[in-house]
């Protein structure tokens, strides 16, 4: 019997094994997702007769003579399902690659399922919204406090810390800069047609082939031999591509401005493997089956070599050198025998005379573990050659046209014979600023000449793609009893596993706000970023300093409680000021880097402040006596990060006025629930009097533009939407212009707005306009370029109230609080899902989250069901509030918030047991097993 989908006999029958999930995909539809193809994150989610499965464990053969429902098939007779109406009302996504399996799973609840979210939804993960969005579209409602994403009436905001009153907020116009525009891709994410990576119907891609990797079993190895005979005799296998086949060129998978940035350590396929999963051979066939047979089918001769597996071991004398064979200079490795990728030494004044005159010293080692970004999208990419013989890429990318270098560079092919573009992303955080997958599918591509495609499964993800650095922090700090910070000394040790990817900037960009944002005149600091033969790591969400922050954070804390000071005015004693130096390692502050706007001191008031108001509410209600097993506590942290990354961030964008009276806007970043495409629809549409959804966004394609460096260290607000708004901005000026001479005025008297230019009283119509320039030779498509400098700060402050069972560990999170100053909010709500999604994933990290290896190298976290990310019943409702501030650096006065809100969490949440119970938890993540312990033993770290 036939399978029905959405009401349509399916023309196929599924091939014995295969699973719902790749049937329903290959019958084209797209909306059923891929997130771990083992019943754990619900992205696959469908109805069989009326009932949710996960088809990605559901038999296809078990649906035949049943009725298949997805996402494309929801809405009826043309009109949105309610639950598809309610998401789109409430934007209940960020990057979308779960809503659809959120929803078929929502739109089947009764009144009671709605009540319990927590257990019903417990199916169903995602990594970016923090669930507060998804709650309200599942239940139809909006919340809306002030701390909703817009600013509170200005006279009832706190006074700043110098007595001033604080800035009113943007008024907002409908469509424009502070307006709570929606996705413009909304409407094609509810309903399952917005296209991701591998979302391309097969008739447009024929002959494709897939590959699949056979990846190393050992931690150190170089590889012998490889026969091929047993693999090419599978039936389906075309091709298995080796070292020998592989180019010399050595690269880094890590991508920036200046490849420069990163050291020369890799190559598409190696001879020696240096971790356990690095690719050995990747094989090509017609089939994903075919693939995965022909891997299991080669046979590896490997010699064993030695391995390390610490930092601090892979430094001693005699450790195996992972790329000892490498020239430093040549390599950009900083002592390549020695295992050290990159290292810092600086002191500021004296920490020896800074530590003589303190009245108390904390010291102790700070750790932080490996954590993965699980982006719901796992990587994957498809390359072919185009008409023009042209090189084609469609990649997972938060960079194309880094991607597209780095491929230029590998295969020695000039950069206009290459195009890389992005569908939309499912999400990023970091771990997609990467090559991991493009120059395996060009390889193939380039050889075979047929369309090649790869898709990482869950456990790639965690095996062989990247994590956060796991930073060791030696630290020392000093305070006199006035409150005053006399000095800090840190040694910092930061494993980057197989290769350096990232690896100088992590450890760079870690020691850099982290120390910046407190005046101390004495301050040390040692790091080294050491190999191993391990899981390569790479860029994370803060890129260092999350980990930083952690240990400083959670040391100023311990300063105050040891002079007796309350730990946020201690904060506020020691923070830097507008006009304050930001020096962290080195004599100078960054030439380029200025207070564009400041609001430190208000986020500090705003987090008190509701903590009070919170705490206050609990004694109101009568809960705030948990029982005598219970202790109760309150903890903050504050952050400061660059808008930009340093050495350059550039932006290319084109905005053109169409025929019909309406706006395209050409720009290279990518949309993987970011925001950006919205932000940039907004920052035209202020600049053209118009309306967001009068602006058509086109995106992430090397065609479309010059350059865009890409969307990584919060740049799409601040680079690209500065680089839009300039565009928009000479493009108004010349529409203006050529109205004027239509109307015979001067251009003083005319005004744009809306669908024309008022001209003294004379409307005339913007397709008039268009038309006029067209037949005069003027130009009405304008180019934009911004540099990403000069660059500003942004800041973040956390609060936490919690409650913790001294008899069994347990952890309850009583109220969570951040305040952010994002300059002029281009968009409220969409930037409160920002914070709201950064303090999810980072309570993920600080509490349960961590990526093992064991003791032969092995990842044992392979799978989401080992490795747990928050879902719907572990992430609180946090507030969220904004300080009023507009930035003289960013677009119409806005700064990135997009990194940033993970940072300060986690030394929050420790500093909050710690004011609890009284001991310090100075490792990550925090689980409720190390609580227990660490109270059952007692254990306060020493101080003198």
């Amino acid at each position: 019997m036939a399978i029905e989908i959405n009401g349509t006999a399916a023309p196929a029958t599924p091939r014995p094994g295969q699973c719902l999930r790749s049937f329903l995909r290959e019958q084209g539809n797209f909306g059923v997702k891929k997130g771990c193809d083992g019943g754990d994150c619900g992205a696959c989610t469908v109805h069989v007769d009326g009932t949710p499965v996960h088809s990605c464990i559901y038999p296809a053969v078990r649906a035949e003579g049943k009725a298949v429902t997805t996402i494309e098939g929801l809405a009826q007779g043309g009109a949105l399902h309610p639950v598809q109406e309610q998401f789109l009302a409430e934007q209940g996504f960020q990057c979308g690659f779960c809503t659809a399996g959120m929803m078929m799973t929502a739109a089947t609840f009764d009144d009671a399922q709605k009540a319990n979210l927590p257990r019903s939804l417990k199916g169903n993960l995602c990594r970016c919204t923090g669930y507060r969005s998804i709650a309200d579209a599942v239940c139809g409602t909006h919340n809306r406090h002030n701390h909703d994403g817009g600013v509170a009436d200005p006279a009832a905001r706190p006074a700043s810390t110098d007595g001033t009153a604080a800035a009113a907020a943007t008024t907002s116009r409908a469509g424009q800069l502070g307006d709570n525009v929606p996705a413009p891709a909304g409407a094609a994410v509810v309903t399952g047609t917005a296209r991701y990576t591998l979302d391309v119907p097969a008739e447009e891609l024929e002959g494709l082939l897939h590959l699949k990797l056979l990846r190393s079993p050992h931690a150190h190895a170089r590889i012998v031999s490889i026969d091929r005979t047993a693999a090419l005799q599978v039936p389906g296998v075309v091709a298995v591509f080796t070292h020998e086949d592989a180019p010399a060129q050595h690269f880094s998978t890590a991508q920036h401005e200046l490849y420069t940035d990163d050291p020369d350590d890799t190559r598409v396929l190696d001879d020696v493997v240096r971790f356990i999963g690095q690719r050995v051979a990747a094989v090509v066939a017609e089939s994903v089956g075919a693939a995965e047979a022909g891997a299991r089918a080669l046979h590896v001769e490997y010699e064993l070599l030695d391995t390390v597996f610490s930092p601090q071991d892979a430094m001693l004398p005699g450790a195996p050198a992972l790329h000892g064979d490498k020239d430093a200079g040549k390599a950009r490795i900083s002592r390549p025998r020695q295992n050290v990728v990159a290292e810092l030494h600086s002191e500021l004044g004296s920490v020896a005379d800074g530590f003589a005159v303190a009245d108390f010293i904390h010291e102790h080692t700070y750790r932080t573990q490996r954590v993965q970004h699980v982006a719901l999208e796992t990587h994957s990419s498809i390359a072919w050659l185009d008409a023009e013989d042209r090189l084609v890429v469609r990649t997972s990318s938060q960079v194309p046209f880094l991607v597209r270098r780095t491929l230029g560079r590998v295969f020695d092919l000039p950069e206009d014979r290459i195009r890389v573009l992005a569908g939309r992303v499912g999400g990023g955080f970091g771990g997609k600023q990467e090559v991991l997958t493009e120059d395996l599918v060009a390889l193939a591509a380039l050889t075979l000449r047929r369309p090649v495609q790869v898709e990482f499964t869950r456990s790639e993800q965690f095996t062989a793609t990247t994590t956060r650095h796991p930073f060791t922090i030696k630290l020392k700090a000093g305070a006199g009893k006035d409150g005053l910070l006399t000095a800090l000394q840190l040694d910092v040790v930061t494993n980057t596993g197989a290769y350096g990817n990232h690896a100088p900037g992590v450890m760079f960009h870690g020691c850099g706000e982290s120390l910046a944002v407190y005046k101390c005149a004495n301050k040390k600091v040692d790091a080294h970023a050491v190999y191993t033969n391990t899981v390569p790591a790479g860029a994370f969400r803060g890129y260092g300093l999350s980990q930083m922050i952690f240990a400083i954070e959670s040391a100023i804390d311990e300063l105050a409680v040891g002079i007796g000071m309350d730990p946020l005015e201690f904060r506020r004693r020691n923070m830097v000021r507008e006009g304050d130096d930001m020096l962290s390692t080195t004599p100078e502050p960054e030439e380029d880097v200025h207070y564009g706007s400041y609001g430190l001191d208000q986020c500090i008031s705003l987090v008190r402040d509701a903590l009070d108001r919170g705490k206050q509410r609990y004694r109101d209600a009568g809960l705030d006596d948990l029982g005598p097993d219970w202790v109760t506590g309150e903890g903050s942290a504050l952050s400061m990060i660059d808008t930009v990354p340093p050495r350059g961030h550039f932006a290319h964008t084109r905005v053109s006025l169409l025929p019909d009276g309406t706006f395209a806007a050409d720009v290279g970043t990518a949309e993987f629930g970011n925001g950006t495409t919205t932000v940039h629809a907004q920052l035209a549409a202020t600049a053209l009097a118009t309306t967001a959804g009068k602006v058509a966004v086109r995106q992430s394609d090397t065609d479309l533009v010059e350059h865009d460096t890409g969307a990584f260290g919060s740049a799409g607000t601040v680079v690209a939407g500065k680089a839009t708004l300039m565009a928009a901005t000479e493009l108004a000026s010349r529409i203006v212009t050529v109205a004027a001479a239509l109307a015979g005025v001067p251009e003083s008297e005319c005004v744009l707005d809306g669908g024309g230019v008022d001209c003294a009283g004379r409307r005339v119509p913007l397709e008039e306009i268009h038309g006029a320039a067209q037949h005069q030779g003027v130009q009405l498509a304008v180019e934009g370029n911004w540099d990403g400098t000069p660059r500003s700060v942004a800041f973040n402050v956390h609060g936490f109230r919690v409650a913790v069972n001294t008899g069994t560990g347990e952890l309850r999170i009583l109220q969570s609080v951040q305040a952010a100053d994002a300059g002029v909010v281009v968009n409220p709500r969409q930037c409160r899902g920002q914070i709201e999604g950064g303090i999810a994933q980072a309570l993920g990290a600080a509490l349960y989250e961590e990526v093992r290896v064991d003791d032969d190298g092995r990842v044992t976290t392979d799978i989401l069901r080992q490795y747990h990310i928050p879902s719907f019943a572990d992430v609180p409702r946090s507030e969220v509030y904004f300080a009023s501030t507009n930035d003289q650096m960013g677009p119409l006065g806005a700064k990135s918030m997009s990194e940033s809100p993970f940072n300060p969490v986690a030394p929050a949440l420790a500093n909050a047991i710690r004011n609890a119970t009284g001991v310090r938890f100075a490792e990550l993540p925090i689980g409720r097993d190390k609580i227990y312990l660490g109270l059952k033993e007692g254990t306060l770290i020493h101080t003198r």
